[in-house]
C-alpha cells in the first residue's frame, strides 16, 4: 500500500507539474490515479477527443446515490511575463505563506480533496464520497461539462458538489455567468495614405471595443437590481484583454481578432447579450462592406458558463455551513464550475481556502492559515460522513 501523504506533501507534489491551460496536464492525472489506486481506490478519465487533457473521477464509501462531491480543477494560468521571485512550479514556504503557481487557485484545494477522498477511504464512512478534477477551467471551464456528463454512468449520481475556489472558507452561493467571444474583423489592405480606399480592421474593431465601452459605462450608471447589488460591481460587465492585427505601421490593417467576454449577472439573459453583440457587429461590418463589400466580422462562441444561483435551503449551502460555522450571505463576480454542476442537477456551493486577490498574481500564494483551516473542513467532513 502506498505511504498516506499529507496536504502538504500533496500540494507541493501537484504544484510540480505545470498544468497551465495550454499544456497538457495528464501526467498529473497519471499520478493522481496511481496514488489512489495505491489506496485500493478505483479512479475513471474522462479523455478528450482533440486534445491531449484527461479529467478524473472517484468515489469512495457506499456505492450508492446522494455522494457528497469535492469539484477542483486541475489546470492554471501561465506565468509568462510575471516576475517571479521563487520557481513558480515548487512550493515554497516563506513568511506563513504557501508560494507557488496554484497553491491558492487551486491546487491547494485539490490536494485537500485527495487527502480526504483517501482518508474517508480507510475510515468506512457511510455516506459516500467523490472528487471531480477537471481540465480546462482557467479558459472558459470547457473540461467540466463533458467530465460531469462521463460520470454519470459510470459513478452513482452524487447529491451535493462542493466547488474548491478560494473563498476564504466562506460558503459562496451565487456568481456571475460568463459567456465569450472570438472576434475576427477581416479588413482590406492598401497604403495607409490611401485608407479611406482600404478597410483598417484595428480601427473598425476599436468600433466595436467601444461599443463594450459604452455598455459599461451605461450599466454602471444604471440603478441594479436587487440581484446585482449584491454583487462587485454591481452590473454586468464586457471586457477585452487581448487583441492582435495588423502588418505595418503603413499599411491598413488585414486583420484584427480579439475576445470579447461578458460577465452577466444572475436573473439577465446572455443570449441577449449575445444577440446585441451580434448585432453590433453586423452594424459594423454593413460600414465596413459598404468600402469593400469582401470584408466581413466573424464572432463565433468561445465559452459559456452558466451562473451559480443561490438555492432556497440548499443541501450543499447546508453542508457547508454546518461545518464552517458561516451563516453570511456570499457571491462572487468570477464564473466558476458550480453553475455547471448546479445545471447537471447537483446541489452545489463554493468554499475553499485562499483568496481570489492572490489568484493569478505572480508570487501566488496561499496562507497557511488558510490550508490549515481547508484541512479542519475536510476532517470535519470526513467526520461527517462517518455519521
Amino acid at each position: 500500500m502506498t505511504d498516506r501523504m499529507t496536504p502538504l506533501e500533496l500540494m507541493t507534489k501537484l504544484v510540480g507539474f505545470p498544468t497551465v491551460s495550454r499544456d497538457t496536464n495528464i501526467p498529473l492525472i497519471d499520478w493522481v490515479a496511481d496514488y489512489l489506486a495505491g489506496h485500493g481506490i478505483e479512479s475513471h478519465r474522462y479523455i478528450d477527443p482533440e486534445q491531449p487533457k484527461h479529467a478524473l473521477f472517484a468515489h469512495v464509501g457506499p456505492w450508492e446515490k446522494g455522494a457528497v462531491v469535492l469539484s477542483g480543477h486541475t489546470d492554471v494560468v501561465p506565468v509568462d511575463g510575471q516576475p517571479w521571485d521563487t520557481d513558480p512550479f515548487e512550493v515554497v514556504e516563506r513568511d506563513g505563506r504557501y508560494f507557488g503557481r496554484g497553491t491558492c487557485d487551486m491546487k491547494g484545494f485539490d490536494a485537500l480533496a485527495i487527502w480526504a477522498l483517501v482518508e474517508a477511504h480507510h475510515a468506512g464512512i457511510r455516506r459516500p464520497l467523490q472528487i471531480a478534477l477537471s481540465f480546462d477551467e482557467e479558459v472558459g471551464c470547457t473540461g467540466a461539462p463533458p467530465m460531469i456528463e462521463a460520470m454519470q454512468p459510470v459513478l452513482p449520481k452524487g447529491s451535493m458538489v462542493i466547488v474548491g475556489e478560494p473563498s476564504l472558507m466562506k460558503a459562496v452561493t451565487g456568481h456571475k455567468g460568463g459567456t465569450g467571444f472570438n472576434t475576427h474583423i477581416k479588413g482590406f489592405e492598401v497604403h495607409s495614405s490611401l485608407l479611406h480606399t482600404g478597410v483598417n480592421a484595428i480601427m473598425y474593431g476599436a468600433k466595436l471595443i467601444d461599443w463594450a465601452n459604452d455598455m459599461n459605462a451605461a450599466n454602471m450608471a444604471a440603478t441594479p437590481s436587487d440581484t446585482a447589488a449584491m454583487f462587485v460591481p454591481p452590473f454586468t460587465t464586457c471586457h477585452v484583454g487581448m487583441i492582435d492585427g495588423g502588418t505595418a505601421h503603413n499599411i491598413t490593417a488585414k486583420d484584427c481578432r480579439f475576445a470579447m467576454d461578458f460577465r452577466v449577472v444572475p436573473g439577465e439573459d446572455k443570449a441577449q447579450w449575445e444577440a446585441a453583440y451580434r448585432a453590433k457587429a453586423a452594424e459594423i461590418e454593413a460600414l465596413m462592406q459598404a468600402v469593400v463589400p469582401e470584408t466581413s466580422i466573424e464572432v463565433t462562441r468561445r465559452f459559456d458558463v452558466p451562473g451559480l444561483k443561490p438555492e432556497a435551503e440548499g443541501e450543499a449551502e447546508t453542508m457547508v455551513r454546518m461545518l464552517t460555522g458561516d451563516n453570511a450571505g456570499h457571491v462572487v463576480s468570477y464564473g466558476t464550475e458550480a453553475g455547471q454542476f448546479q445545471e447537471a442537477g447537483y446541489s452545489a456551493v463554493i468554499c475553499g481556502p485562499g483568496s481570489i486577490e492572490q489568484a493569478h498574481q505572480p508570487n501566488e500564494y496561499i496562507d497557511k492559515s488558510e490550508f490549515e483551516a481547508g484541512h479542519a473542513f475536510m476532517r470535519r467532513l470526513i467526520e461527517r460522513l462517518q455519521g
